[in-house]
């Protein structure tokens, strides 16, 4: 029991990463814009809310400086593919690079080159009296960081918002017929960007939560591909908020078998064990990428003249 216990709880910790980058990315893909970039958004944002909360002392403080950076580099993007109408894909792989290049280079400029990082104040594991205490249920549960407990609430609030709301109705209305939105007044442009910068902001609060909440430091591509894997939760999830988060537990319960096998020290190549969340990715999509219908419109540009 108490290796099951301790397996799903590695399970919802690897997942929270993913979780809230592919929760923004639906606002994003729901708009009609993809964004692959979000591997190389994480990466300036575990970078910016590291080094925030190093220098501030707060991890609160890391998390806006993550928030922002990714909101900036949300603005580049939706410039570049929105209003100069440039190819999306292409853009977003330019990101990746870009982030990587970026938050390496600033590491070694602000930190040295060396293996002494200093550690970043983190958010300690909250207690929650009388349902921490609970037999199982309790340290299944209630026994994580309050990042993770507001991640579930935003999850729950950007589900309704979404299919219960006007402003969600736009967003998914834009991403499906931007030209029908346009002649009902429906400022496309505007949904577009509002819902490509959230998307972003939240990818940059991903990777602080990596450097942050996970292992109080920075490490070049520390990501490791978990931006790819956000976006494969959102096809997974089929666009949906609340979908995204049992894609989460699939990848994330990949990536927690990762970490028990390597630590049980099996014979197994590390090369294999590394593979794990990537094999269940691929086989997870070609069990329900059939089923999972895009947006319309997605990287559709979109031209009111």
């Amino acid at each position: 029991m108490e290796a099951i216990i301790d397996f799903i709880n590695t399970d919802i910790r690897m997942m929270m990463p993913m979780l809230i980058a592919a929760m923004g990315l639906v606002y994003g893909e729901r708009a009609g814009i993809l964004n692959i970039g979000a591997e190389g958004i994480m990466l300036i944002g575990a970078f910016a809310g590291y080094t925030g909360a190093v220098f501030s002392g707060s991890p609160w403080i890391g998390i806006l400086a993550a928030m922002l950076s990714g909101g900036l580099v949300g603005v580049l993007f939706a410039f570049l593919v929105i209003t100069l109408q440039a190819d999306q894909t292409v853009v977003g792989a330019a990101l990746n690079i870009f982030g990587l290049g970026l938050s390496t280079t600033l590491n070694r400029v602000v930190f040295g080159v060396n293996s002494n990082m200093p550690q970043a104040r983190s958010f300690s594991t909250l207690h929650i009296p009388v349902l921490s205490d609970i037999p199982v249920l309790g340290t299944l549960f209630f026994k994580y960081n309050i990042l993770a407990y507001l991640a579930v609430i935003l999850l729950i609030i950007l589900h309704i918002i979404l299919f219960r709301t006007k402003l969600g109705l736009k967003i998914r209305a834009v991403g499906e017929n931007p030209r029908a939105c346009d002649t009902l007044g429906i400022n496309v442009y505007r949904v577009r960007y509002g819902a490509v910068i959230f998307s972003t902001m939240l990818c940059g609060i991903a990777g602080a939560y990596l450097s942050i909440a996970q292992l109080s430091m920075f490490a070049e591509n520390m990501v490791a591909g978990r931006g790819y894997i956000a976006l494969s939760a959102v096809v997974f999830g089929k666009y949906s908020p609340l979908g995204t988060l049992v894609a989460g537990l699939v990848f994330g319960g990949g990536q927690a078998l990762q970490a028990k096998m390597a630590a049980m020290q099996t014979n197994f190549p590390d090369e294999l064990l590394q593979a794990i969340p990537y094999l269940l990715t691929i086989f997870a999509l070609v069990g329900v990428v059939g089923k999972s219908v895009s947006p319309a419109a997605e990287t559709v540009p979109y031209d009111k003249d």
